[in-house]
């Protein structure tokens, strides 16, 4: 299956989204890896997981770039060799890529009860009030995608979702809200944008300026 899906966040971001219906193999015989990349895959138990490697190359690949533009620094934080941020997601049957002029981060998270059962464990349970179960599956999923999307640009040891990361009141229409991170004695705060895509929630955060 080719690119499934483009959004154009701002002027400066944009989401390309993969819908993953080929095999392990077809994948890799389309690619050109690195071989840290192949050693990287070959250490992947879950064919899931593989399949998910795979497509994110496909579309670097779909964008000009190659698994040779792509490399990880120390804490495993992605970086392309033009200088664009980029942050990666994937989710069972989707992959996930976004690139930008400004520093974000993302998260893909597949809509499913299980975020709704542990949701205590991460977030403040307030924001489910006066929800149907379905909102409430929505808004759980949303919350941890905030929480994910914040610490990929952060990137630090130490930083816990339900202690560190807090998010104000909002309403799942306005597909927008603000976070804040409180860590090593600062607070620093982020701008949220949230969209459904398919049975998925795709969330991207902004460091405030």
């Amino acid at each position: 299956m080719p690119l499934h899906k483009i959004i154009h966040i701002n002027e400066n971001t944009t989401a390309y989204f993969w819908h993953i219906t080929e095999d392990v193999t077809s994948l890799f015989r389309a690619v050109s890896l690195r071989d840290t990349s192949l050693f990287r895959l070959e250490g992947m138990k879950s064919e899931e997981h593989q399949r998910g490697f795979l497509a994110v190359r496909m579309l670097l690949q779909h964008l000009g770039y190659t698994d040779y533009d792509l490399t990880y620094d120390e804490a495993g934080k992605p970086h392309l060799s033009d200088g664009k941020h980029i942050s990666i997601s994937h989710s069972h049957e989707f992959s996930c890529i976004c690139i930008s002029d400004e520093l974000m981060g993302i998260d893909l998270e597949k809509l499913k009860e299980k975020t709704l059962k542990i949701a205590p464990r991460f977030m403040e349970v307030k924001h489910l009030e006066n929800l149907s179960t379905l909102e409430q599956i929505e808004k759980s999923t949303v919350i941890w995608g905030v929480k994910e999307s914040i610490f990929k640009i952060k990137n630090e040891k130490g930083i816990s979702f339900p202690e560190h990361i807090f998010e104000a009141e909002f309403d799942l229409k306005n597909g927008k809200c603000e976070a804040e991170l409180h860590f090593n004695n600062q607070i620093e705060n982020f701008q949220i944008q949230f969209y459904n895509v398919e049975a998925y929630i795709f969330v991207c955060a902004f460091p405030k300026k």
